[in-house]
């Protein structure tokens, strides 16, 4: 229901939306247009389509943590989930597990550091070895969103229950 008729949707590499099959239901309806990078035919196909994605009518994404202030901590390689984030969709829905909770920016990192990163990290490269400052070497862009400036255009559906890294 957040999603309108006629809109285009578009999403960030996230185990939490792989894990409840968003897209995959998004895809079965006719009224919207869905750019899911996953179906992507190649590394430039998956570029256009992130490329798309700053354009989009919604944007879905997880996030790497969220403090109990409600600030939003995520790194990035790639940078498109994140730039995604900071400005071009109209809507951006956040879906995240309860274990994403932080206590503050600094727990939110050391969760990153600890348990996001690497299991990301592994989840692409399931044969190499996990470099031991892997926020630091694997990553390029380490965001913090404290609000938008842009009122309402950032949703974060909370789920109580445990989803993706």
């Amino acid at each position: 229901e957040l999603i309108q008729s006629g809109s285009s949707v578009s999403c960030g590499g996230s185990t939490t939306i792989e894990e409840i099959g968003l897209m995959e239901e998004l895809a079965k309806r006719d009224d919207i247009k869905v750019w899911n990078p996953k179906v992507a035919d190649g590394a430039r196909a998956m570029d256009e389509i992130a490329h798309k994605a700053l354009g989009a009518d919604v944007f879905l994404m997880g996030s790497n943590a969220i403090t109990l202030d409600g600030e939003l901590v995520n790194v990035d390689g790639y940078g498109n989930r994140v730039s995604a984030l900071i400005f071009g969709p109209k809507t951006v829905l956040i879906i995240a597990g309860q274990n994403k909770i932080a206590d503050d920016v600094d727990a939110a990192l050391e969760r990153i550091r600890t348990v996001a990163a690497p299991k990301t990290y592994m989840k692409v490269r399931p044969n190499a070895d996990l470099p031991s400052d892997i926020v630091e070497t694997s990553y390029g862009q380490i965001v913090i969103t404290k609000r938008s400036m842009v009122p309402g255009r950032i949703k974060v559906i909370l789920v109580a229950e445990d989803l993706g890294y």
